[in-house]
């Protein structure tokens, strides 16, 4: 039976490699936006960035002149989340130029640390322990033997005990 290594190197190794190739393709990887050059499309309509605006301005005015309203919070919030979801549409994500062998290296790093990581995370365990046990108390194959084995002893001690009764 195959004894399971040591779980906490596992672990760290697999963040490890998880950590470095993540920074990896975060050095390989140009972030840019056109928020404040070309405005946002939403289907075949342009929106220029002065238009996405005027939701948040119209709700910051409403919220004042009404006192608070709910209705105008509600409003100013749809304005804010119209600027956020415009700011992530316009976001543009291009990979630089690497070779295939950095970009496996990359792929192995990311997803080599992710499955040891998931491998730890993730298992059973009473599974795969062999004669070392379960963690703790709780059994595995071997913590079972050594129970019956225990068992056994003591109801051996008791016959002992009933005999030595008997004798007396």
């Amino acid at each position: 039976m195959k004894r399971a290594g040591n779980e906490l190197l596992q672990f760290l190794g697999g963040l490890a490699m998880l950590v470095a190739g993540l920074y990896i393709l975060s050095q390989k990887v140009m972030v840019s936006t056109s928020f404040f050059g070309y405005g946002m499309m939403l289907g075949r309509f342009s929106v220029s960035n002065g238009m996405i605006m005027i939701p948040f301005i119209i709700g910051i005015v409403w919220m004042f002149a009404s006192g608070g309203s709910f209705a105008s919070k509600v409003f100013t919030g749809f304005g804010v989340l119209i600027i956020v979801v415009s700011l992530i549409i316009s976001t543009n994500i291009r990979l630089v130029h690497m070779t295939l062998y950095e970009w496996i290296v990359i792929l192995v790093l990311i997803f080599g640390g992710a499955g040891l990581l998931a491998k730890i995370l993730f298992m059973n365990p009473k599974a795969g322990r062999g004669e070392r046990g379960g963690y703790g108390e709780a059994g595995g194959v071997g913590e079972d033997r050594r129970i019956a084995d225990e068992r056994r002893k003591l109801k051996e001690i008791e016959k002992e005990i009933e005999q030595m009764k008997k004798d007396r």
